[in-house]
């Protein structure tokens, strides 16, 4: 049987991925964002992760009868959390509905969406069975092969890393690598459990090393300590590593341990590092918000969760606005990688400002994001000294300028 391929989800992470599957299969892409499609299909991709969509042969649809035709079915739909840090399912449940409402025998659908351990088999394999009348093993198949997109990063695309495949017996395997074999390497994990939870440690690993930084920079911090040179100082012992202090947002890093978490709860345990590194992660934004607390008017430069991408998904930016604003500052914004995304860009409740104006005066500005373009000229540390008040707080949070010159001119410099 011919594969044909269909991608359900066309963000950061399903987009790029059917992109390159059309290289090798007949691949279609549905989303339910129908404003989406329209853009895809007119060459457009906001999210920027695909270079000329036009090299590309994806049928793309917001008609879930699209699926019908196809036997290989991706869903790639974001799992973010709810606001009480739980696993927020809600989308992979919607598109584990959609998929069984139009799954056809002799299909094989695979996950990428970031879920627990048993999330796939426990959760959204029942939906399937029941929306479409089919059963496992006799019917369909299922396996797992978790994202590993790291957004606006051209070295370490899909088809130059190794991607974990897993299936839900070993014929479903061997198709599931050999499709994901096609565009890249490929792990083959014993069990679709096993996959789930490699997807999960990789960012908890991440997280609770930043977690260690960030304790150290508030401890150095009091101490007066600059925590860059003592990691410099530090590197230059060989089994040194050179994690950095830094506010945890995105779509992985402050989201997945909360997964593990809950599931590790669920089971009668009580992840208590796991825990204790998230609990630092999302105090240094009261951290940051404390050090600028003589500021009456606050420039916040960069709001994407990460420089150079226009991904504002749990933006620790948002954060720090509302702790800024909680303690009586005025906060206003800039970001030109934000400029598409009006729409988005509400969710801050913040001004937001695209040229800068000496009339508009700031006691500090936070380089929140600090994108490529600026280095130009615009955002030079003569011209933002331009728009600030006398002896303004320059809260570099990634050490993008130079300390000595931001002295220089009059700043009062800080970092993590």
């Amino acid at each position: 049987m011919e594969t044909k391929i269909c991608v359900v989800g066309l963000g950061y992470v399903g987009l790029p991925l059917a992109c390159l599957l059309s290289k090798h299969y007949k691949v279609s892409g549905f989303d339910v964002n129908k404003k989406k499609i329209d853009e895809l299909k007119s060459g457009i991709d906001l999210t920027g992760e695909v270079e000329n969509l036009s090299n590309y042969q994806v049928e793309y649809s917001n008609d879930p009868a699209i699926i019908k035709q196809e036997n290989f079915i991706i869903v790639a739909v974001p799992t973010p959390i709810l606001e009480d840090k739980r696993p927020d399912l809600s989308l992979v449940i919607a598109a584990s509905k959609i998929v069984g409402q139009n799954l056809q025998p002799g299909s094989i659908v695979v996950y990428e969406s970031t879920v627990y351990p048993g999330c796939t088999q426990e959760d959204c394999l029942p939906i399937i069975e029941k929306e479409s009348g089919l059963r496992l093993g006799t019917d369909f198949k299922i396996g797992y092969s978790p994202e590993r997109v790291n957004p606006g990063d051209k070295v370490h695309t899909i088809d130059k890393i190794y991607k974990i495949v897993s299936g839900s017996d070993a014929e479903a395997l061997a198709k599931i690598a050999k499709v994901y074999g096609s565009i890249t390497n490929v792990h083959q994990a014993s069990s679709i459990k096993v996959a789930e939870a490699a997807k999960v440690i990789e960012n908890v690993q991440r997280d609770l090393n930043i977690a260690l930084m960030n304790e150290l920079a508030v401890i150095f911090d009091r101490l007066g300590i600059d925590t860059k040179e003592v990691i410099e100082a530090a590197g230059t012992k060989w089994n040194f590593h050179k994690y950095q202090p830094g506010l945890v947002g995105g779509h992985c890093i402050g989201v997945d341990p909360y997964y593990l978490t809950y599931k590790a709860m669920q089971v009668g345990y009580n992840p208590q590092v796991i825990l204790a590194g998230r609990g630092i992660n999302e105090f240094m934004t009261e951290f940051v918000a404390s050090k600028l607390i003589n500021a009456r008017k606050v420039l916040v430069m960069g709001l994407t969760f990460k420089e150079n991408v226009p991904d504002i998904r749990n933006s620790k930016a948002k954060d720090l606005i509302d702790k800024l604003r909680g303690k009586g500052m005025e906060v206003v914004g800039h970001d030109p990688l934000l400029e598409n995304f009006k729409d988005v860009v509400s969710r801050f409740g913040i001004k937001m400002i695209d040229d800068f104006s000496a009339q508009e005066k700031f006691d500090a500005i936070v380089v929140f994001s600090p994108h490529e373009v600026f280095k130009t000229e615009k955002y030079s540390l003569d011209n933002l000294k331009n728009i600030c008040n006398d002896d303004p707080i320059l809260f570099d949070l990634k050490g993008f300028y130079k300390k000595t010159e931001a002295e220089k001119l009059g700043f009062k410099y800080q970092t993590l």
